[in-house]
């Protein structure tokens, strides 16, 4: 009887290990019909060009700005040079219609 339940137990981890290989195959498969080698990379490619020139614009963009600031920060600090008041444009006087 004990033979019995030896070779029960041995069938068992016999179906549980191929059970285990076969699962490990198949999510190897799969892995590999994900990898994007396979896809091609030109999507890749040019969605990261875009990515790339999008930063760059960006950064050009905050270079302007800071660029501004430092100047009008410039202007305020200077001694001696008043402040420059908005002016308002005179009214022009309306035109009759003809008629």
């Amino acid at each position: 009887m004990n033979f019995i339940a030896q070779d029960i137990a041995i069938v068992v981890v016999l179906v549980i290990t191929g059970w285990m290989l076969k699962t490990w195959l198949n999510h190897r498969e799969k892995m590999k019909g994900l990898s994007m080698a396979n896809q091609g990379l030109t999507s890749s490619d040019e969605r990261l060009a875009r990515v790339e020139q999008a930063v760059e614009s960006i950064a050009i963009e905050m270079e302007r700005i800071g660029e501004g600031q430092r100047f009008v920060t410039k202007l305020l600090n200077e001694p001696g040079r008043p402040i420059p008041q908005a002016s308002v444009p005179a009214k022009v006087p309306e035109r009759p219609v003809a008629g």
